[in-house]
């Protein structure tokens, strides 16, 4: 009799114990360790970061490798257009501007023109080279080769 007196007052502190937690029991399929499960969860994010830093590390690699064939392919472009002859390289030469429309216009190009423009030059008949000059030699001794 003792001993039921003892257990009905020790009813009602029963009624503050926590439920068994069906979740956490080892009998149960699909239990796993506490520790494990954080273990677990924290590998699981590591890798998620490690995954996304490689992502960007190749990203970038495959950035420079484009940058890189890019400056490749226009600086052998270069070099194709500047070893051809009659090409214009832009970058080097400068255009200058046509205003009288040179060979196209007829009308500046006759021989009428070119008749009234003024000489540089003297005009040199047949025999000029015989005929002493009147601008001054000058006086170089000339040297004999003795036998």
């Amino acid at each position: 009799m003792k001993r039921l007196l003892i257990l009905a007052m020790l009813l009602p502190f029963a009624g503050f114990a926590q439920p068994i937690n069906t979740m956490n029991n080892p009998n149960q399929p699909g239990y796993q360790i506490p520790s494990q499960q954080r273990m677990q969860t924290q590998m699981q994010s590591q890798q998620i970061q490690q995954k996304g830093m490689l992502n960007q590390q190749l990203q970038t690699q495959t950035r420079m490798q484009q940058q890189h064939m890019e400056n490749q392919i226009n600086t052998n472009s270069q070099r194709v257009r500047q070893s051809q002859p009659g090409e214009l390289n832009t970058s080097q030469q400068q255009m200058l501007p046509n205003n009288n429309g040179g060979m196209l216009n007829t009308n500046r190009n006759t021989d009428s023109t070119l008749n009234k423009q003024p000489q540089m030059l003297s005009e040199k008949k047949n025999g000029d080279m015989l005929k002493p000059s009147n601008t001054p030699q000058p006086n170089v001794p000339l040297k004999t080769i003795g036998p």
